[in-house]
């Protein structure tokens, strides 16, 4: 069973079918014994960086997810939920993330080479790491879906694979069994499909 978890600023929906449609268990909650029952766990997220780790915080979320990581339990985070494993979001501020991987999230600032802000749309994977578990299957060049205007820096340890959009983008990231990947991977077509299942199936 993969529990996703429920702290207000996901779109749990589409993730939701979209792991049915792999024949991947999920369930969708923010009950503490529900989530350390599960044996993986999704953050997903959209929004604000301060006020998702705000929600996270008050609903004791923050420490769960911790001692689960600790425990070896494999997380996924998605978008803003990947943004949240890093240790700072420097969004309106300078708020505290989860800390699981070593980083900065900062602000994309590509409008000097026309690009827009947020970034919204296809872009191509580079792989870093093609033997990473999440990459089984994935091909250099393949198209994901990224909406997002903040991106993880300083954690080339941890990156898998990234995308060009200004600056380096950190597409997917890993520290140990603790991963995330900046696009959407239940947007993505059959790429995002094929990391889903790789999460799901226990590759990684």
């Amino acid at each position: 069973m993969i529990a996703i978890v429920d702290y207000g600023v996901g779109n749990l929906y589409s993730l939701t079918c979209s792991l049915r449609h792999i024949g991947a268990q999920a369930l969708v909650t923010r009950d503490e014994e529900e989530l350390q029952a599960a044996e993986k766990i999704i953050l997903p997220g959209v929004g604000a960086f301060g006020d998702a780790a705000d929600k996270l915080r008050a609903l004791k979320l923050d420490t769960l997810l911790k001692q689960q990581a600790a425990l070896g339990k494999p997380l996924l985070g998605i978008c803003l939920g990947l943004q949240l494993l890093f240790e700072r979001g420097l969004e309106y501020g300078v708020h505290e993330g989860l800390g699981l991987i070593a980083g900065d999230v900062i602000p994309l600032t590509p409008q000097a080479q026309g690009l827009k802000v947020p970034h919204m749309g296809w872009n191509s994977l580079d792989i870093v790491k093609p033997d990473d578990p999440l990459m089984q299957g994935i091909r250099q060049g393949d198209y994901v879906y990224y909406v997002h205007s903040y991106f993880a820096s300083g954690c080339d340890a941890a990156l898998v694979a990234t995308s060009a959009y200004g600056a380096k983008v950190a597409g997917v990231v890993r520290n140990g069994r603790v991963c995330g990947t900046q696009f959407h991977p239940e947007k993505s077509g059959e790429v995002g499909l094929t990391i889903l299942s790789a999460f799901a199936k226990g590759v990684a």
